[in-house]
């Protein structure tokens, strides 16, 4: 019996939405698109890579059944019946060529897809799980559920319940670089978002064979250590306190002043690096 909710749906889903000039925008004053067209994989609720996740970040970190029950506690679904679909949506052009001119305080594109292109992000969200429910196949988005909040790794420090770039990971998107932004085919300047659903759709395959495999940093690449004006990448990676610390303390207050909202944006370290708009080879 097909699918009505297959992989080339789902994305048509995506693109449907990225497509209406009203929804994906910069912000309410701004007509032009927040993101290029999206990527999308797929991983199985049961893939083990999951309960790695779970035991190296910390017992508060979700499964992709702790997440689907989350939102269904009656649920008699097992992890076997689950999968887990992560899009992620590539920064355009001009927002990219934009942040590539900044050195100590990001673009206004950049904070405007910050804010405004996330709301996006979220609208795809809420949309996809609504409409896989609808059609029988009962979903979250874990990012959007109230129970969603920030943790603290033993290991790691600043965490949360549930990572959608480990998720993208897991469905075969891409690979994590030196400052802990995903690589995927359409570089690392991207936003991801993802649902868990009760559905039987196929694995992607992971192109890779470690977590890293796609970073030029064991050739000598050192261009998002030199990118941070915080300091908080080196040869031994991404200090989160560091960067969060920077953020808090002279981007937000920046963004505020230039956009009139306080988000959370930075993002140097994923322009004007090889890795910006592409997997380097």
């Amino acid at each position: 019996m097909h699918n009505p909710f297959g992989i080339p749906e789902i994305l048509e889903e995506l693109q449907s939405i990225l497509a209406d000039p009203e929804v994906n925008r910069l912000g309410p004053e701004v007509a032009e698109p927040a993101w290029e067209s999206p990527l999308i994989g797929v991983s199985r609720g049961d893939d083990p890579l999951y309960a790695e996740f779970r035991e190296t970040i910390g017992s508060f970190y979700w499964t992709p059944l702790e997440a689907f029950r989350t939102g269904f506690p009656d649920s008699g679904a097992a992890a076997s019946d689950l999968a887990v679909i992560v899009w992620a949506l590539p920064q355009t052009a001009a927002t990219r060529h934009d942040h590539r001119t900044c050195t100590v305080l990001p673009s206004r594109r950049w904070s405007l897809a910050r804010h405004y292109g996330e709301a996006v992000n979220d609208r795809i969200r809420d949309h996809l799980a609504r409409a896989l429910s609808g059609a029988g196949y009962p979903a979250v988005a874990p990012a959007r559920l109230p129970e969603f909040q920030r943790e603290t790794s033993e290991r790691f420090g600043i965490a949360s319940r549930w990572s959608e770039r480990h998720a993208a990971y897991a469905s075969g998107l891409g690979t994590f670089g030196l400052c802990d932004g995903l690589i995927t085919e359409r570089g690392k300047a991207v936003r991801f978002g993802s649902v868990v659903a009760a559905i039987d759709l196929p694995a992607t395959p992971r192109p890779y064979r470690s977590r890293t495999e796609y970073c030029l940093r064991p050739s000598g690449c050192d261009a998002c250590i030199r990118r941070c004006p915080a300091g908080a990448i080196s040869a031994e990676g991404h200090d989160k306190e560091r960067c969060f610390a920077y953020i808090r303390g002279t981007t937000m207050p920046f963004v505020e002043g230039e956009i009139g909202i306080p988000a959370a944006s930075c993002g140097l370290c994923q322009t004007r690096v090889p890795c910006e708009s592409r997997r380097p080879r």
